[in-house]
């Protein structure tokens, strides 16, 4: 009989229980009693769910309060020393702490998971880092599972993995060192795994789907010989890319069984059931855990079928990757089009075709021909739909003149026209788009979309917010303003709401990190731009002000990246689609007075694909979608884009050629360690690196500030150096947004005004 399981389901809940429980901890509204009895109670309600779904084995560990990158750093003693606290003692209070800062330390960097739009945060190793196995956390939770009569699977992140998430502190050294201390950690803690009497332990590896050096390739073999001295029977797992080079030690490995992700990389199958040990459990990822489309149950049962016959019981079938990325339950949205609404499934759905499969295995394809049936009609309809398909929207792309995506000047004979109608003073300041999105804010964008409120006193309460937050930058003194994007819920699905060929659910989040989650938009059929989506609001923010004020717009890319995207175009063509619609946006903005544009692009770096031999390909269609979206604006209009939490080291010649004329970066979690690259590469055009973190309530210090500023002009001529927060101040209170700029204004006046008085002495 094939074994059915996951490597992790949904941790935020059907309606997003998880983010509105760990909220209300932070403002003190409930108790940590009340906080883990409300984590027990949703972990179990999902381990039941899956039960009644007909999983085999559920995994123990994937949920998380915060990040289960950080829970792998507390499961091994190694939390970053300079918060000074016990792992072995952590409390909810200091756990979130090592995730939001505190009023002494910063919070952990934190940064894109793989290719995918979560966050983790970054472990920090020392060369003198100690571990210490802390299994307490993990194994309440086992017993939770087992009191429910669900079969446990414990799930970790695999030593090599976690040792390569991490940076190293203080002096340089190798993060392999680190290993045999690590190690001998991880067969403490599978010792008490078995003293808990689980059966599998699944330990992710996906950095296999990396271009790994070929130190940390070697360092497997020993590793997991090391590990398997454990009674214990070991899942080797991998996912989001191509492991095939690896086949052949991969197979050899002295452990129980192998995951690999057939949907992101089906090509490798081959070359690992060639020769498959007899003794192995092969785990195929068939269920697409990354993607909303329903899967091809004829196509994905064929192939089960086969590896059937070779493989017997050995053969375990299971979603690509975890669902983690998925939204919960297809069932809850009610306003879908019903056409579109058969196209789809998420993770409730995803179990579903789970046990679809298992069932045909077992008992033939007639048992599930209704379902298989329904596939195909499903299938056949999507391909044939006349929603699919716009042609004007082919005949635009078709007709582009070669070299439309360029400006019509470079960066030097640009820049002056721009300073001499600005006229801003050195180190000008700005911020990254978004203002506090209060309480009054929401209710009345919820309010006018259940009709209780009508247009006109909509349109009058964003028209307010826009004015307060344009007199609040005025009072702070920043240099170049904002209209704060009180009227939008989020920067895709604002976007995409506007857009043709996208659709949107209700209830389909994910976790994008912590208690944030994002609504992906659906791309389903060609995408282009009916009427401006921007234009009014901006223009009516202007006139408030004779400062200038930025048009705010999110990019191609990360459009592409933060939406669920039609699987049957190239992603490509898609992007270069969405381009188009935002250059009608960026163009109209022009036309109407609006001269200094930013359109964001903080997915350009989690868009790479995760082997280097992908990313050239990759890198110029994304950079040419993001110039066709600013294609044809006069030289003096100066182009804006941001982005956020990611290394850009490695791909700053692609950065330097989006040509944008400003970029502002994250940079304050790293310390402006990331600033340093664009300095070595000389980066041509002007720069903002973040000087505080907007995720956490922590104000900074004028002094922090200070520092931060000091490094970034060691590596950035003042005249090219904007001062602005890492990012958008959506997620913050008034308040501490005031205090935060302010500090921030005031730091700059007294570096600007030194470096006038140097520059005239």
């Amino acid at each position: 009989m094939s074994t059915i399981h996951l490597a992790g389901f949904p941790r935020i809940g059907a309606k997003r229980e998880l983010k509105f429980l760990v909220e209300k901890f932070w403002k003190n509204e409930i108790d940590d009693a009340a906080l883990q009895a409300g984590a027990r109670e949703l972990r179990q309600k999902h381990w039941l769910l899956q039960k009644g779904a007909g999983l085999d084995i559920s995994p123990v560990g994937d949920f998380s309060l915060y990040d289960h990158v950080l829970d792998a750093q507390v499961l091994v003693g190694a939390i970053p020393r300079r918060f000074g606290f016990d792992a072995a003692k952590l409390s909810s209070t200091e756990y979130f702490q090592l995730a939001r800062g505190n009023s002494s330390q910063h919070a952990i960097e934190m940064t894109k998971w793989f290719d995918s739009n979560y966050h983790y945060l970054v472990p920090e190793w020392h060369a003198d880092t100690a571990f210490a196995a802390n299994p307490a956390p993990l194994l309440a939770q086992i017993a939770e599972a087992q009191a429910l009569g669900i079969k446990a699977k414990p799930v970790l992140i695999g030593p090599l993995t976690l040792l390569w998430l991490g940076k190293c502190k203080g002096a340089a050294f190798d993060r392999l060192s680190l290993l045999p201390a690590l190690l001998e950690t991880y067969r403490e803690l599978l010792a008490a795994l078995n003293a808990a009497k689980v059966d599998w332990v699944q330990l992710d590896e996906p950095i296999l789907a990396l271009d790994l050096p070929a130190e940390w390739l070697a360092a497997f073999a020993p590793a997991y010989a090391e590990l398997a001295a454990s009674p214990l029977k070991l899942l080797l797992a991998t996912y989001f890319g191509d492991v095939s080079a690896h086949a052949e030690w991969l197979k050899a490995l002295p452990v129980a069984g192998l995951h690999l992700d057939l949907v992101r990389a089906p090509q490798q199958l081959a070359a690992f059931t060639q020769g498959w040990p007899q003794d192995k459990v092969l785990s195929a990822g068939v269920i697409d855990g990354r993607n909303i489309w329903r899967a091809d149950l004829d196509a994905v049962l064929q192939q089960a079928e086969q590896l059937h016959a070779q493989l017997g019981d050995k053969l375990w079938l299971a979603p690509s990757c975890s669902l983690l990325h998925s939204p919960f339950d297809l069932a809850q949205e009610g306003q879908l089009d019903v056409d579109l609404k058969s196209w789809l499934a998420f993770a409730v759905q995803k179990l579903n075709e789970l046990k679809l499969l298992k069932r045909g295995l077992q008992q033939g394809r007639t048992s599930i021909e209704n379902e298989l049936a329904a596939s195909n009609y499903a299938r056949e309809q999507r391909r044939s739909s006349p929603r699919i398909h716009r042609a004007e929207v082919a005949q635009r792309l078709a007709a582009l003149p070669a070299g439309s995506d360029r400006r019509a000047s470079p960066f030097a004979q640009r820049a002056p026209l721009q300073h001499a109608w600005l006229k801003l003073p050195l180190l000008p300041t700005t911020t990254i788009g978004s203002f506090p999105q209060t309480a009054e804010i929401r209710a009345a964008r919820a309010a006018f979309k259940r009709g209780e409120l009508d247009a006109a006193s909509y349109e009058a309460a964003m028209k307010a917010e826009i004015e307060l937050v344009i007199r609040k930058q005025e009072q702070l003194d920043i240099d170049v303003l904002v209209h704060g994007e009180a009227e939008r819920n989020d920067m895709v699905e604002y976007f995409g709401e506007q857009l043709a060929g996208f659709a949107f659910t209700e209830y389909g989040w994910v976790q994008s990190y912590g208690s944030r989650c994002v609504k992906p938009p659906v791309i389903y059929g060609d995408v282009a731009r009916p009427t401006p989506m921007t234009v009014r609001w901006a223009v009516y923010a202007q006139s408030l002000s004779p400062r200038p004020v930025k048009g705010m717009l999110t990019g191609p890319v990360t459009i592409l990246q933060w939406s669920f995207v039609r699987n049957d175009l190239p992603r490509s063509a898609v992007c270069r689609q969405i381009a188009l619609a935002i250059n009608d946006e960026v163009l109209d903005l022009e036309n109407a007075g609006i001269k200094v544009i930013q359109i964001d692009e903080p997915a350009v770096r989690e868009g790479l694909p995760l082997q280097r031999g992908d990313w050239d390909a990759y890198l110029a269609w994304a950079g040419e979608a993001f110039r066709l979206s600013c294609a044809g604006v006069d030289d003096s209009t100066q182009i804006h884009t941001h982005m956020c939490y990611s290394e850009f080291g490695d791909i700053l010649p692609a950065i330097a050629a989006l040509d944008a004329d400003v970029i502002t970066i994250e940079t304050s979690r790293s310390d402006m360690e990331l600033l340093r690259d664009f300095g070595s590469f000389q980066y041509p055009n002007e720069i903002g690196p973040g000087v505080y973190d907007i995720h956490s309530p922590r104000i900074p210090g004028e002094h922090e500030l200070e520092k931060l500023l000091a490094k970034a002009l060691d590596v950035i001529p003042a005249q090219r150096l904007w001062v602005n927060p890492d990012c958008g101040l959506k997620t913050r209170g008034w308040p501490e947004t005031e205090a935060a700029l302010q500090a921030m204004v005031n730091v700059t006046k007294r570096l600007r005004a030194k470096l006038n008085a140097t520059a005239q002495a």
